[in-house]
């Protein structure tokens, strides 16, 4: 670090030396310190300004365009999640909500209508009473699936660029977490009435932000891969009509 340090220091004295050298070889030939003075001044007042481009406007495009760029790859990430666990967990989480029919109606997506109902769709999502009841669906099911799926788990959270996608992140943790809170129970059967509460609250918290996700998901790849949203709209977890066939 001192080296690079010291090693940037002389070439900014050496430009500085360089700089008054030539202004000095200027004076010499035409003796016109005025003149000199005159741009030098207009060049030192236009750094400001070139400082403002640079730094606030032109690096905060590439910032964007960086970013931009990273999170379409972690899309791929995010798209490699729904087909190994993903879309199997809004299976049977489903099952767990007993107002699961009001929600499923409003995330049966057409090719046609996505684009127009999306904003639509994530509000009625966001506004949705997920009235967990633990003990409706299979806990053993969903403890044995995602105890299967924990190592695939643990390598996403790996990847240090899913800190660019947070709320993707959030599921993540969600999903983990309750994984290691089923993983660690011996027996799902006869449990106290306070521990399938606890539990629902922690498939509510993980369906919420698995809902969200996967329409942010469906929502990208109708922008940007028509071919995968159609196989994915084939394929929704919430449409009991789908079929991979295309008809």
């Amino acid at each position: 670090m001192k080296r690079v340090f010291s090693w940037q220091v002389l070439l900014g004295l050496s430009l500085i030396a360089l700089s008054t050298l030539v202004y000095f070889i200027h004076y010499f030939i035409f003796r016109d310190a005025h003149h000199i003075f005159l741009y030098l001044i207009g060049d030192i007042a236009f750094v400001f300004i070139e400082v403002l481009l640079v730094t606030l406007v032109l690096h905060q495009l590439l910032h964007y365009r960086e970013k931009k760029a990273m999170l379409n790859k972690l899309n791929m990430v995010i798209g490699a999640f729904f087909s190994e666990v993903g879309r199997e967990l809004l299976k049977i989480f489903s099952d767990f909500d007993t107002e699961s029919v009001k929600i499923t109606q409003k995330l049966v997506i057409t090719n046609e209508s996505f684009e127009k109902e999306f904003l639509e769709i994530c509000k009625s999502v966001k506004n949705h009473t997920y009235n967990i009841d633990s003990k409706r669906g299979d806990l053993e099911n969903i403890k044995n699936f995602l105890k299967e799926k924990r190592q695939f788990l643990l390598n996403l959270l790996e990847n240090p660029n899913l800190l660019e996608h947070e709320s993707f992140t959030n599921l993540l943790w969600a999903v983990f977490h309750l994984t290691e809170e089923l993983i660690h129970r011996r027996s799902l059967s006869e449990l106290p009435e306070t521990d399938y509460q606890h539990l629902a609250g922690d498939i509510k918290r993980a369906y919420h932000l698995l809902i969200l996700e996967w329409l942010n998901y469906m929502k990208h790849l109708k922008a940007n891969y028509p071919y995968l949203f159609s196989l994915a709209v084939r394929t929704n977890p919430f449409d009991i009509d789908a079929s991979v066939e295309v008809r």
